[in-house]
Parts: C-alpha cells; structure tokens; sequence
C-alpha cells in the first residue's frame, strides 16, 4: 500500500486509490461537484483541485490522480484556494440567481461550496446564457439553465440504471444536457438524478414549492413499495409526508431507491379511511368506533375466524392478529394473498440466501419467473454489475428489457432439467452460480425444481471465503417473510381458509384477495385506504399506514429493520395493534399486550430473530430427496406485476401513480399549462 502525505499526515493508502480518496482518509474535505463514489470519474468539475508535489507546479484534479508512493498532497495551500476560487467563478457566470425560488435551496451542494471556497463576488459582467427547459417526464422537473455540466445524471442513467435516456448535445457554451428527444425519462430508477443532481436544474416535480428543507421533520423508515427493504426517510409537515428520500444502506439499497417508493407520498393522503364503517343493508355506512366493536362483538365467531395479511403490514401487526386468533382458538392465518401455496417448512428455501449485496459476487445467473426490474428496481441494478464483470445471466420466462442483454431461454419450466449447453457450460465452470425465482415461478409450483437444480449445479458450495448459497427466493411484498416467521402460511394457500369457511375474516390490508369465495364470511377489514378490501368488507376500521406507526419489516433476505413514526393516522384512524386489542375486549378474550412495547417484547419472545436488527439465521438448505430432478411443468405466460406504478392501495391512491402509469405505460400524452 502506497504512503502519502496530506497537509502534514503521512498514511497509507489502498492499492489503487485516488488523491481524493487519500485526502478523504486523512479527514480532509474535498469539495467536488462530478465526483460521486458509485459513478465513474468524469474529472469535469475541476473543484476538487489540490497541490501534488512531485508534479507540475500546477493544481491538479484530486478525482482523477491515482495516490502513488512518496506524493506529498496539500489542500489547503494559497494556490488552491486560488484555484477552486477561480473555478467557482467560472461555474457562476452562467448560473441564474434563482435561489429564493430554487426548491434546491437549502439543500444546494452549489450554494454551500460558493460559501465555503468562492470569492464572494464576480468579475463577470455579461448577460448570462439561457438554456431550454427540457421535458423528462412527470417526475423530473428541469431548469437548465442552472445545471453545471457534471455529468452524474448521464452517467447514474448508464451506468447504475442502464438506460441511456439521457446524454449531452453540442460542445462549449452551448452544451446542454437533455432526454432522447426530450422523451420522458422512463425507467424505474430515474429519480435518482434529482439526488445526484449538485444545483437545482433536476428537482422533484411533484414535490416543487411544497417546502423548504428546514421546516420538514425527518424521520427514519423502511420502504415498503417492494420486498427489498430500502432504507428510507421521511420528511414530514404537520401530519402530512411530504417527501420520500432514500438513505444510505450498502447491504440493503446502497443509495438508490425506486420511484414508486419516492413518488406514492402523496397517496398516504388520498383515499383515507378515517371513520369506521358498517355495512347496512347492502350499502357501507359511517359509524363510530362502539357501533364498529359491537358490530364485531355480535358476529361471535367461537374459533371460527381466519387472518389475511396484507403485503405492507408490519410485524407487530401480524403477530397482535395471531395472539388475537390464537385467544380465540384459531390458527387461520395467510399472508400470500394471491393463492400461493409453496412449501415454507424450512424458511431458507423461501429466502435470499446470497443477500442483495452478495448477489454481486456472482458469475453465472438463472432467473426463474421474475421480471426483476418491476419486482425489485435496486435489486436489477446491482445484477447489471455481474453482467459487468462478464459475469453470464440466463432468464426463463416472458421476455423483458433486462438493460444488460441476458439470455432468455423460453417459457417452459422444463429447460431447468435440461439446459442448453451454452447455459450447462456456464454454471459447470461457475466459481459462485446463483438462482433468482420469482413469483411467476413459485405461482407454477417451481420451488422443488429450482432446489433440485441448485443441488445439481452445486450453487451451495464452500468457497476460500466462506460458504457460497446462490439459491434465492425473490418475494415482492414487504410483509412476506415477516409473515412466514409469523406462521402466516397454510400449506395449501389461502385455499386452506376458503374451505374452513370461517364465520369472520380478519383482513389487514389485504387487497388483493378475491373476496367472492368468502361470501359467506363477516369481512372484518382493518386497513388505511378505500381499496378492494374496504369496498368488500362488512366492518371498515381505520387504521395507520406505515408512516404512522412504528413497526418491524423484514425483506426479502431475512434483513429485520425497525421504522420509526412520522406523523399520526388522520381522523379517527387508529394504530393497528391498538385495534386489534380493542377488538380482543370486544371478543371477550385476553391477548396479554397493552402496549407497544408489551406487544414488540411478546413478539420477540416468540420468535427472537425478530427482536434484534440484522439478518435473521435460517439454517441451511433442505436435502433435496435423491433422485429428484431439475425439472418442473408448465409455461410461464406473465408476471404477477402487470403495472408497475399500482402495485399497491398507496400507489393507486397517489396521483402522481396514475399520471406515470398513464404516461409512461400507456402512452398517455398530457398537455402542459401553456397548451
């Protein structure tokens, strides 16, 4: 490892590492605009100038100079403070003064380093250049005459997201950055740039005049859009959520998060229930909470009641329906809404046994009924990096854009006994082979098959660094392993609670159940939004979304995360637990919690992998019976997610949904103001 020194401090630096990043170790600031960690180095901005001895006498790019032995780095000496005051200049002759009306404002990388290392005026007198404003689409709003040619937002789309949507035109002064064509910029991570963005010319169009940063609270939280867990935050006026924002988690998200998890914000206040309701005579009708426990009270179930759980349900709330059920005699509980029945004996055969972050690692990839860009937008970004490296990705199902040119290998599950020998090859000389199913491929029964593959081509295996284990399962819903750990699976599926015909259903936010095989049930729906569930139910009541209560989410890979409450429920809308121990005294039966913290220890206690933050241990894989074989029937004809943009009662609640599926989907054009 290379020594250098920096401003006095002589260190050792890694193999390979940037001046940058040697001052960055040293605890030095280096202010940059074009640099960014996960993009590649453009060396355009020029402000992370430093002095480099032995060198030119000349202030050099810190970004772009690799740390070699025996440099001898200063960031503070008067020739670079002339610099970066030169450069900073330059990059403010053009730049409008939009910042009282700039949404960046507050926020701004720009405003803060002009303090920091710029002169405090201009020598520049002329008329400032004007830039067109560009159209990328209903989430991106663009003023580019702000923009400083740094390149992250064309880099981020080609590099992280894979879509080149957006590029640069013409050369000098009149450079300017724009969508192909000035078409909307599509693809399900393309709010990104608003982050990456250093000025004001990419902003958040939904969220522009809403607020200034200073006055919003922030509160830390999980997504739950999809099954991957995004470590999100979010920053709230009042009782309202005004924006979604990712946070930083390399094991999780990195940094990117996918725009529906950003954007359905503003579903969390459309479509509210605020009230219970009680269905009279055929119509639903407002009530109040007594009528609503009464209503519940009089249906007297005995032990004839059956749990549904939704596919963003925390597990407190999950586990409060099970001690509820229990008291009563029950044990009806399902949490896969839409009819799957796959084995969950063992839960590592249902998990993400590599981990989002290891997935990278591998070098050959069978994806099996998943269209992982729609499924799990982060989780697609870190596979391009396989395909990257050279690594080789094989898809069976319904062909999708992957962005990074995998090999689809049909519709029939049949190819997983017997591959083509281009895909054999691959996974024989594999080091790490891995395996994606999806839901696609559970809904056809797939799971056995893929264990019987994973055992073929030895996707466990004992590596120089470990145990590798490529065989994953990708689940879509935020709740489901939560709900697995909780029990919240029959083994025959939701079927299970269809032929015990319960007296009441418990719904909690369940709403994508087909209710017409419970018709002869009392649909008890305990849930935030007016959406399917709700508009079958017999007894409505109102409880919080995610962003209202504190709760325990578990993703994908078996990663426990707790999120915290950013604003109260609206109306007469109650925590779901709370409701749930109401309905207890209503019922006549003890659950042992009268509190938040009563209910999360009971919870802990029964299944203490969900008392602590990290990945929960699952033990290792089934034994795939001998003689079995890779192989399953059936054709996978679709995916389970036919619109990305609604996924969800918030997503379908939230305008700015509707707008991007119309738009963007289906093609919907939409005037402007002025036209």
């Amino acid at each position: 490892m290379p020594k250098v020194t920096v401003d006095g401090i002589e260190l050792e630096v890694p193999q390979g590492a940037t001046v940058l990043q040697a001052c960055e170790l040293a605890g030095k600031e280096i202010p940059r605009f074009c640099y960014h960690e996960r993009l590649s180095i453009a060396g355009n901005c020029r402000m992370c100038l430093v002095e480099v001895a032995p060198g030119p006498p000349k202030p050099q790019a810190s970004c772009a100079l690799p740390a070699t032995e025996g440099q001898v780095i200063k960031t503070d000496s008067p020739m670079v403070k002339k610099a970066r005051e030169g450069v900073m200049e330059f990059l403010l002759i053009n730049h409008p003064l939009d910042c009282p009306i700039c949404d960046q404002g507050g926020e701004c990388d720009l405003q803060d380093q002009s303090v920091a290392y710029g002169r405090g005026a201009s020598r520049y007198h002329e008329p400032k250049r004007a830039v067109t404003e560009k159209y990328m689409g209903p989430l991106i709003k663009t003023v580019m005459t702000r923009c400083i040619q740094c390149t992250r937002c064309v880099r981020f789309s080609e590099e992280i997201a894979g879509v080149d949507e957006i590029g640069a035109l013409y050369r000098g002064e009149n450079m300017q950055i724009t969508t192909y064509l000035e078409k909307a910029s599509a693809h399900e991570l393309s709010a990104n740039v608003i982050d990456l963005c250093p000025v004001g010319a990419l902003t958040s169009r939904p969220y522009a005049f809403e607020a200034r940063p200073w006055e919003l609270k922030k509160t830390l939280s999980i997504d739950v859009s999809d099954a991957v867990g995004s470590n999100v935050r979010l920053d709230a006026r009042g009782r309202e959520v005004l924006r979604i924002l990712p946070r930083v988690n390399d094991d999780v998200n990195e940094e990117w998060l996918s725009d529906k998890g950003r954007f359905m914000v503003d579903g969390l206040t459309r479509r509210r229930l605020d009230k219970p309701w009680l269905r009279r005579d055929g119509k639903l009708e407002s009530a109040n909470w007594e009528e609503a426990f009464a209503a519940v009270a009089k249906i007297n179930p005995g032990k004839s009641v059956a749990v549904v759980a939704g596919d963003m349900v925390d597990c407190e709330t999950m586990f409060a329906a099970k001690t509820l059920a229990g008291a009563l005699g029950s044990d009806l509980l399902e949490g896969r809404q839409t009819g799957l029945d796959y084995d969950c004996s063992n839960l590592a055969a249902v998990n993400f046994n590599s981990g989002l972050a290891g997935i990278e690692e591998a070098d050959a990839l069978l994806i099996v009924g998943s269209h992982v860009r729609w499924e799990a937008p982060v989780l697609h970004a870190r596979l391009r990096k396989i395909a990257k490296r050279g690594g080789k990705v094989f898809v069976v199902g319904p062909e999708w854009d992957t962005t990074f040119g995998a090999t689809f290998l049909g519709n029939d599950l049949a190819v997983l006994g017997k591959l083509p020998k281009e895909t054999a090859d691959a996974f024989k000389t594999a080091q790490r082979p891995a395996l994606i199913l999806g839901g696609a491929g559970l809904a056809k029964g797939a799971l056995d098959a893929c264990l019987a593959f994973a055992a073929a081509n030895k996707l466990v295996r004992a590596t120089d660094s470990g145990t590798w284990n490529g065989f994953n399962v990708l689940h879509m819903a935020a709740a489901r392993m939560g709900g697995l750990m909780l029990g919240y699976a029959q083994q025959g599926g939701i079927a299970d609670l269809v032929k015990a015909k319960p007296k009441m259903l418990i719904s909690l936010g369940a709403d994508e159940v087909d209710y017409t095989k419970f018709a002869g049930s009392m649909i008890v729906y305990i849930g935030h939004h007016g959406d399917k569930g709700a508009h079958a139910a017999d007894v409505i009541l109102p409880a919080a979304a995610f962003s209202e209560k504190p709760g325990t989410y578990v993703n994908t890979e078996g990663r426990v995360q707790w999120a915290d409450k950013a604003v109260f429920a609206p109306g007469d809308a109650r925590e779901d637990w709370t409701i749930l121990r109401a309905m207890a005294d209503a019922l006549g039966v003890s659950v042992g919690f009268d509190s938040f913290d009563q209910l999360r220890g009971a919870m802990a206690k029964a299944v203490p992998a969900l008392g602590r933050e990290g990945l929960a241990d699952y033990g290792a894989l089934p034994v795939v019976r001998s003689g079995a074989k890779a192989g399953a029937k059936g054709k996978i004809e679709a995916y389970p997610i036919q619109d990305f943009y609604l996924t969800n009662p918030i997503a379908r609640a939230s305008v700015t949904m509707q707008r991007c599926s119309a738009e963007l989907l289906h093609g919907e054009e939409f005037a402007e103001a002025a036209e």
